[in-house]
């Protein structure tokens, strides 16, 4: 949700963690956090976990709908509804709700992906109730308040979204044009959730309003509450306030996800633009989440190319000079192939082909002799401090769980979730990498910069491009 307003304040709890913070990821590697679910009778699955350590609470609420539940000319529906629900209700209107939630010492935003559109609060915790009316109140009577001021309001926002994230910035566009060379024209995850200029010009009021009522009910959501909370007290203002909204039994089937096999030799795409040098990126498909295969895809890329220990980096930015960066990223998907992402940005005059042979070289070695002891423990002890560090918060844990319970079926999967991914072995990483980070299961996209940069800007626009590559992994808006 792109609101300078609460840009600080949502990512707060994204901070280096304390004291307080460790203590709950420790509880949570031990599996000390007890986790309770409920279902209103309306379906509206509840997430309950007790957390004493801090007066805090966060509310976290996950729709079951995404970019891959668009239908062909209406792309970018899930992220421009995601937007409307900020834009005011029957109760709270215009910005009421960002006033609310701030005015009471909280903070708030809301992401959308391919699989899911989520809205969270972070309050202290005697202004819980507030957050969970707030909530119940746009999912219960948003329709009330939506008319064409509100959606042409939200729509030029996006556009300009559009514009400030893809279009006008140096590469802004690559993991787009990745993302559809990987997955076939027709295919539910081709386009990105941004979604295009035309569909976003074609969407209607009626189009937002059919929307809403299909995906946006209680049997087609998840709750999470996580932190200084009675839950009995918070389970009955859960039924108080979202006990009413009715359900809605008229969702269509997602449109099918999967894509067996590879990518397909060939796809590739040469981009000339006005970029600060050259680059070589490729998307790889990798195995679906959820799965023993994604937790060792996720070790390969980590040992190749997550960090200045990482292979890619030692072995193009510091041995042999070509690029500035030189990374390796996985987004995971539940319901389509997780796709990877390497990240190539040359240093100085480095040639496309210099680049791509010394990546190459090194996936293949890697793909022959399978990590060392060392890159395993040091691999595995990255993924297990990230999952500590999401753990380690009220609002990152609220956020797994409802996660878990979307798109897995069981939010209690959170709390071992990473015991699976340390139990892979060095061989099972390797024998991910001989399958699927091959040649021909991958669509390569390299850019020639049509104008020269000036030097400072380069290295710095380069740096921030490698970190915007860093972050794609989730795939949010």
């Amino acid at each position: 949700m792109a609101n300078p307003a609460t840009a600080q304040a949502a990512t707060s709890e994204t901070a280096a963690p304390d004291a307080a913070q460790t203590a709950r990821a420790a509880a949570a590697r031990g599996a000390g956090f007890e986790v309770v679910e409920h279902r209103l009778g309306n379906g509206l699955r509840v997430v309950l976990s007790e957390d004493h350590l801090t007066p805090v609470a966060a509310v976290c609420l996950w729709y079951d709908v995404g970019s891959r539940h668009e239908r062909p000319g209406r792309t970018g529906l899930a992220h421009l509804f995601e937007h409307l629900m900020f834009q005011g209700s029957a109760n709270v209107p215009g910005n009421g709700h960002f006033s609310l939630v701030q005015n009471a010492g909280g903070s708030l935003n809301g992401t959308t992906s391919f699989e899911r559109t989520n809205y969270f609060e972070t309050m202290p915790a005697h202004q819980l109730e507030l957050a969970l009316w707030l909530e119940a109140d746009r999912m219960g009577s948003l329709l009330a308040a939506l008319d064409q001021e509100s959606l042409d309001n939200q729509r030029d926002v996006v556009k300009n979204e559009r514009r400030q994230r893809y279009d006008n910035v140096p590469y802004g566009t690559a993991w787009e044009r990745l993302v559809a060379m990987v997955f076939p024209e027709g295919h539910p995850y081709h386009h990105m959730p941004i979604g295009s200029m035309a569909d976003l010009d074609a969407a209607s009021l009626a189009d937002c309003q059919e929307f809403f009522r299909t995906y946006y009910a209680p049997n087609n959501a998840v709750l999470s509450v996580v932190g200084d909370i009675d839950p009995e007290r918070t389970l009955a203002w859960v039924e108080k306030y979202f006990g009413t909204i009715p359900a809605h039994d008229a969702k269509p089937v997602p449109r099918d996800g999967s894509a067996p096999g590879p990518v397909g030799a060939g796809r590739e795409e040469v981009v000339e633009a006005d970029v600060p040098s050259r680059a070589v990126m490729a998307a790889y498909r990798l195995p679906h989440d959820g799965t023993r295969e994604a937790d060792a895809a996720d070790l390969a890329l980590t040992v190749l190319g997550s960090g200045e220990s990482s292979r890619l980096h030692n072995r193009l930015v510091r041995r042999d000079r070509l690029a500035v960066v030189a990374g390796f990223g996985m987004m995971r998907l539940a319901q389509a192939p997780s796709v990877g992402w390497l990240d190539v940005k040359a240093s100085g005059d480095a040639s496309v082909a210099a680049m791509r042979a010394a990546a190459d070289e090194e996936i293949a070695r890697f793909v022959a002799e399978g990590p060392t002891p060392e890159e395993m423990e040091r691999a595995q002890a990255q993924i297990e401090r990230e999952w500590l560090d999401r753990l380690a918060t009220v609002g990152g844990r609220a956020d797994e769980l409802c996660r878990y319970a979307v798109l897995f079926g069981d939010p209690k999967l959170a709390v071992t979730a990473v015991d699976r991914a340390l139990s892979v072995t060095a061989e099972e990483v390797r024998a991910v990498a001989a399958r699927y980070l091959v040649p021909d299961n991958r669509a390569v996209l390299t850019y020639e910069p049509t104008a020269v940069a000036d030097e400072a800007d380069e290295a710095e626009e380069a740096d921030e491009a490698g970190a915007a590559a860093a972050v794609r992994d989730e795939g949010e808006m």
